[in-house]
């Protein structure tokens, strides 16, 4: 059975939310192309204000919507 390969967007968002969860710099993003980065972005901007406002592990993961 094949295995549906995952869109790039929601993979990079999530990356990006993880990085922003964990305190990273957004400098820290490893895409160079602009319309890919500004979903790491984005994400990454959510990330952080889930860090910001005190969740952490599980419980930002499941306050986030594109984790569903």
């Amino acid at each position: 059975m094949r295995r549906q390969k995952r869109d790039k967007t929601s993979t990079l968002f999530n990356r990006g939310f993880q990085a922003g969860l964990e305190g990273k710099s957004m400098s820290s993003c490893p895409v160079s192309e602009t319309d890919m980065r500004s979903h790491w972005m984005s994400g990454w901007r959510e990330g952080r204000d889930a860090h910001w406002s005190g969740q952490s592990g599980v419980s930002a993961i499941q306050a986030n919507p594109s984790f569903h």
